[in-house]
């Protein structure tokens, strides 16, 4: 056996480490034969005795040979042993290896848990769960084969119908039912309009302060973002303007801005709506939560009053039902519709069939009104239990603003106290509350905290602000 293949054998065996063996005389081998070590034609010592000058099992350096064999770095030669195989090309030589990878950030803590304040939670309802159950098994029982097929892109036609339908009546969208794409959530739909509309560099307007996870996909977008201020009236169209009268998008949330939840005027929704005609621009309108309306009826969406077709609408079932159900939806101009749909079967192609099924059973036979009615109903008794809690408990520190619309509430601290320090002391007595200062891009940040009251039991609410006011007490929060 050469004396070069022994020594680098000897010294690439790592017997403390976590790889396998054979893993290790598989990559000694192969860099060997790479680097030119071993050249073309060289013979390859038997097994055996390799496998006695290396300390292994003989069966582990077969497996290596036989690896090797199979990916043609080596022949066997019938009566004569295994050679390093002479159709390798010249000059054949092992890359060098990549320099190690920064370790990604890990993710952020998830702002949607079960923990006290949480956001985004849903109340589960037993009736509903049981006709959720009795739908299901139904399908189940009797599986129409389209189901277990692959589907449309833009989803089953019988859903888009029931969507539509449910849009047109409750929230005085118009469109045809074919417009309707179905996601997986809100997140997925946004994202396919952002892959379809932006390009690097792209300047797109962002309230400020802003959704999180919008902001994430726009970086990832490589967009140029605009934040445009929130004032009490919402986005400040004229400051938009003034900062990129030449933006691709603008997303807004108009019916309950995120986080501060305050409602879009009339005159800003038409100063948008004018701009983005005279502009050639196109509006992100996130609906997301707009269901949950505790004073009068839900308010209209800006898509209802586009007399352009600029608007691009989007909404999801995972705040009025569960958030586990992935289901959203996005109502497209009819121009923008072949773009998203070809975009949406270069991803994940058509949402899944069985639940879109029981969603659609859900809306036709006239489960979804009631089931809203029902939650309305939970969440305000629990808006209200949050509110009494905070004045009963925490007014030396914040004062609530009870909103009309929205599952939660914002708290603004008392001057000179920070939103962030609430969160850390918060966080030690298993309390989750989000700040609100990080959610602002270029606007002097508002030191407040975003409170869910939904999903939540009062007792639970009550408790926890108890708890959080005990724990400020004694607790350093200046800015």
């Amino acid at each position: 056996m050469p004396a070069d293949l022994s020594d680098l054998m000897l010294l690439s065996i790592d017997r403390t480490g976590g790889e396998p063996l054979l893993r290790q005389v598989y990559g000694a081998l192969r860099r060997a034969i790479l680097s030119g070590a071993l050249p073309p034609g060289e013979k390859l010592p038997p097994t055996r005795a390799l496998a006695e000058r290396l300390g292994v099992a003989r069966n582990t350096v077969v497996a290596a040979y036989e690896q090797l064999l199979a990916e043609g770095f080596i022949e066997g030669r019938v009566g004569a042993g295994s050679f390093v195989s002479r159709d390798l090309p010249d000059g054949l030589e092992i890359p060098p290896p990549e320099p190690p990878r920064r370790a990604p950030s890990p993710p952020p803590a998830n702002p949607f848990g079960t923990l006290p304040f949480s956001t985004g939670r849903c109340a589960l309802d037993e009736r509903s769960l049981r006709i959720w159950r009795s739908l299901t098994l139904r399908h189940l029982q009797r599986p129409d084969p389209d189901m277990l097929g692959y589907g449309e892109p833009g989803g089953p036609a019988a859903l888009r119908q029931a969507i539509a339908h449910y849009l047109q009546s409750a929230r005085a969208v118009r469109c045809e039912p074919e417009q309707v794409v179905i996601t997986a959530g809100a997140q997925q739909a946004i994202d396919l309009v952002l892959r379809v509309l932006l390009r690097p560099g792209d300047p797109v307007w962002l309230e400020d302060p802003c959704y999180p996870a919008v902001r994430a996909a726009l970086e990832a977008a490589r967009a140029h973002i605009v934040p445009v201020p929130v004032d009490g009236q919402g986005m400040a169209v004229a400051e938009g303007v003034a900062a990129a009268p030449d933006a691709r998008l603008a997303y807004v949330t108009p019916s309950s801005h995120y986080p501060l939840g305050v409602v879009l005027s009339m005159a800003r929704r038409m100063e948008l709506l004018a701009w983005a005609r005279t502009a050639g621009a196109w509006v992100l309108e996130d609906d997301y939560d707009s269901e949950f309306r505790y004073a009068g009826r839900p308010l209209a969406s800006l898509q209802g009053i586009d007399g352009g077709g600029r608007v691009i609408y989007v909404g999801t079932f995972s705040k009025v039902l569960f958030p586990g159900l992935r289901l959203g939806y996005a109502v497209l101009p009819p121009e923008l519709l072949d773009p998203v749909l070809t975009m949406r079967r270069l991803t994940d192609w058509h949402p899944a069939t069985l639940y879109t099924g029981v969603v659609t059973n859900f809306l036709e036979e006239g489960h979804f009104g009631p089931h809203l009615r029902r939650m309305r109903q939970r969440y305000t008794t629990a808006r209200d239990a949050l509110a009494e809690a905070i004045r009963a408990h925490l007014s030396p520190w914040m004062e609530a603003e009870v909103p009309e619309q929205g599952m939660k509430l914002i708290a603004r601290l008392r001057p000179g106290l920070s939103d962030r320090a609430v969160e850390a002391v918060a966080a030690q007595r298993g309390i989750a509350v989000r700040p609100v200062s990080p959610m602002h891009i270029a606007a002097p940040p508002l030191q407040a905290l975003m409170l869910g009251f939904t999903g939540h039991e009062p007792g639970a609410l009550r408790h926890a602000a108890s708890e959080l006011g005990a724990a400020l007490a004694t607790a350093r929060l200046d800015v």
